[in-house]
């Protein structure tokens, strides 16, 4: 499995093989999981695959909530220059802040990332996301089905391409409500596809290299009580086609570890076991920066062999 995925990303590397210019009839993607703050790990391992150039071996990318934000700066080539995000205290401290929802406010602003953070403080190249030959394809969930819904149609400009991010990310009570696309109200993508690899299969993708978030001795788990207390009324009000895809939720990731485990291409990279259990809302930034480089260190282990030593 993993070595069929290595052999082609070899291939590639020595033909040079850019998007559009394949020789073989294979449909490698990279797909990003997501998971809020644990997409430091993920992150890390964008990097790894930016300083080692594979990035352009790959036919698209996939991203579900924090991984389609790894997945634009790696498509934008600044996976590394803006990875100290990720630990920077002013940019965690005013885009997470639990004290926030006694004032019925988001706990995590994702406008506020998006729209300041990223156009101010850390530039994405939102235009140079456009432009990559690589095809991008953000994932979120519908807010009236409750159904996957890839986003990558519906981007044709930088205002698109920013309300597909937030929408891919908008974590239900915390982020606020649904972002609106043509009308059509979404929400967060882990709430339907955390690792979006029914997206990418259902395109056809015949190779996978899947950047993770979570361990291997990670457990899927159904809701919490708190959880079903304080999220099944917003829901309700807001989303009511999620309820049951949410409730469903471990269902739904063990569904996703079995595609995952069946493919008989898919190369898999995890945090190692022992790995730093990262919070949905964690802003610390000795354990984010600890995260990032755990991830790093990981993309490296197991891509490093596709092209050499990682520099």
């Amino acid at each position: 499995m993993t070595e069929a995925v290595l052999q082609l990303l070899r291939d590639r590397k020595q033909h040079d093989s850019k998007p559009g210019q394949r020789t073989d009839d294979a449909r490698l993607v990279l797909l990003i999981e997501g998971g809020s703050s644990r997409g430091a790990y993920s992150s890390g391992m964008t990097v790894a695959i930016e300083r080692l150039g594979l990035l352009p071996m790959f036919d698209a990318v996939y991203g579900s909530s924090a991984g389609s934000l790894n997945a634009a700066w790696l498509l934008c080539g600044r996976a590394d220059s803006s990875k100290h995000a990720w630990w920077d205290p002013a940019v965690m401290r005013t885009t997470i802040n639990p004290m926030r929802a006694f004032r019925r406010q988001p706990v995590v602003d994702t406008r506020h990332l998006i729209h300041t953070i990223y156009t101010q403080v850390v530039p994405m190249g939102f235009q140079d996301i456009l432009d990559s030959p690589v095809e991008f394809h953000p994932i979120a969930t519908d807010a009236l089905t409750g159904d996957s819904a890839d986003l990558h149609g519906l981007i044709h400009d930088v205002p698109s391409l920013q309300a597909a991010l937030r929408a891919s990310t908008a974590m239900p009570f915390l982020t606020g409500p649904p972002v609106l696309i043509d009308g059509r109200p979404y929400v967060d993508a882990g709430m339907s596809e955390m690792v979006p690899v029914r997206s990418a299969l259902a395109q056809k993708a015949t190779h996978l290299v899947v950047l993770r978030t979570v361990r291997t001795d990670e457990i899927p788990m159904s809701p919490s009580r708190s959880e079903r207390m304080v999220l099944s009324r917003w829901l309700a009000r807001h989303a009511p086609g999620v309820v049951e895809a949410w409730l469903r939720r471990k269902e739904g990731r063990i569904e996703e570890e079995e595609l995952l485990a069946a493919h008989p291409a898919c190369l898999q990279i995890r945090p190692p076991l022992g790995s730093l259990q990262v919070g949905r809302t964690e802003r610390r930034p000795d354990v984010l920066r600890s995260v990032v480089d755990t991830g790093i260190r990981a993309g490296k282990n197991e891509l490093g062999a596709a092209v050499g030593a990682l520099p």
